[in-house]
């Protein structure tokens, strides 16, 4: 530290932590909080050689600058999270954490104290990336992200691209977030602590976290929707109500009467029409609307329109059908494809960012769907193994991380 204090700028990697609402805590609460957050953070960094590394405290939360390793406030992060995810889910108060990571300029300085601090945009810039998290999640800055992306491209698979943000200097900010492991922390907040932030409901979203604007868009669609289904059916339904004439064609119009929709139904009425003008109609015409009523009546005892007895012969077409629907059933069933987590027992598996499972006394087997998969295994030591795979359908792919013994 003492050849790097001399007032110079550098480049170094800056995790900023926020306890939230941290200072509408009792004394009492913030005192526990205090001292979980502690023991999680210092378990955290003891890798990192202390002259690597300069602590912080901002009151309610903590920024942690790593001059040395780009990968060690990412592993930083993750090892508070995962202390975070096996926290005691009924544990009062619930210690809600926001997570921000840059990498940028900083100058180092001595304080009043004499202590080391920092200064510079570096910091800055982590504090407002971390402003944009939601409980739970980790996010980092655009620099960040092609500095871990350059020095370990094992782990770019890890960053999901969530945007570009604004911060209140009118500032852009491009955030990437860690899909590993999030949902946990944002499901206990969620569950323990019924007043946090509305945004807590999620740690990890790749879509974006929606904002109220986004959250009227949404409904205003929806609202839409239904009326249009809605309108639909009304349209449906008075198209079927509606009563369907006969077509006695050349019959009608040659004897002069004009039928009205209130004597559509009567069956009786185009017989005597056809009778009274015989002469008015070919021979041909004549037959043709005797046939119709004829087999209308043989039908179901009324008038039928020449379309319901094409729509009467779908079900014949659908029962000739139906035999290969049935033999053909069995190959639409999905076939999932499987992988097996050889590893020591507490290691976490994660499949595209999701939990899947923890690994037991044995091998861990979860059923996936076929395809391109990204695989994280997470030891209790902290360390990650990360493989993306390409699934076949009823196989199994063996999978024996090299962080495992």
């Amino acid at each position: 530290m003492e050849e790097r204090s001399n007032n110079k700028a550098i480049m170094c990697s800056v995790l900023f932590l926020d306890i939230v609402e941290y200072s509408k805590k009792p004394v009492a609460g913030q005192i526990l909080l205090r001292d979980r957050f502690n023991s999680y953070l210092s378990a955290a960094i003891r890798d990192v050689p202390p002259a690597d590394r300069i602590v912080l405290d901002t009151g309610d939360g903590a920024a942690i600058n790593f001059l040395g390793d780009v990968e060690h406030a990412f592993r930083a992060a993750l090892s508070l999270r995962e202390s975070l995810l096996n926290e005691a889910p009924n544990l009062e108060p619930p210690l809600l954490v926001r997570m921000g990571i840059n990498f940028g300029p900083v100058r180092l300085v001595r304080d009043i104290n004499g202590q080391p601090n920092i200064v510079g945009d570096g910091i800055n810039v982590a504090q407002r990336i971390m402003g944009f998290a939601d409980v739970g999640q980790i996010l980092v800055s655009h620099s960040y992200f092609n500095a871990v992306s350059r020095f370990s491209p094992q782990h770019a698979g890890m960053f999901h691209y969530q945007g570009s943000r604004t911060d209140k200097h009118v500032r852009e900010h491009e955030v990437y977030a860690i899909i590993y492991p999030g949902d946990g922390v944002a499901g206990q907040a969620s569950d323990q602590h019924n007043d946090a932030p509305e945004r807590a409901g999620s740690a990890w979203n790749p879509a974006g976290q929606p904002g109220s604007g986004q959250r009227a868009m949404y409904i205003g669609a929806a609202a839409v929707a239904v009326a249009l289904v809605g309108a639909l059916a009304f349209k449906l339904a008075r198209h079927d109500k509606t009563p369907v004439s006969p077509d006695v064609g050349p019959a009608q119009a040659a004897s002069g009467v004009r039928q009205t929709p209130a004597v559509a139904p009567a069956a009786p009425a185009p017989p005597r029409i056809e009778d009274k003008s015989p002469a008015a109609t070919s021979g041909a015409d004549t037959k043709k609307t005797v046939e119709r009523e004829t087999g209308s009546k043989k039908a179901n005892g009324r008038t039928r329109h020449p379309d319901d007895r094409a729509g009467a012969k779908a079900p014949e077409a659908g029962s000739r059908n139906a035999p290969v629907a049935a033999a053909g059933g069995g190959a639409g069933k999905s076939v999932e494809a499987y992988i097996s987590i050889s590893c020591e027992e507490g290691a976490r598996v994660f499949v595209d960012g999701t939990q899947k499972g923890k690994v037991g006394t044995g091998i861990l087997t979860l059923a996936i769907s076929p395809g391109k998969h990204t695989v994280i295994v997470s030891h209790s030591s902290g360390n990650l193994y990360t493989q993306n795979v390409d699934l076949e359908a009823g196989k199994t792919l063996p999978i024996r991380p090299n962080i495992c013994k």
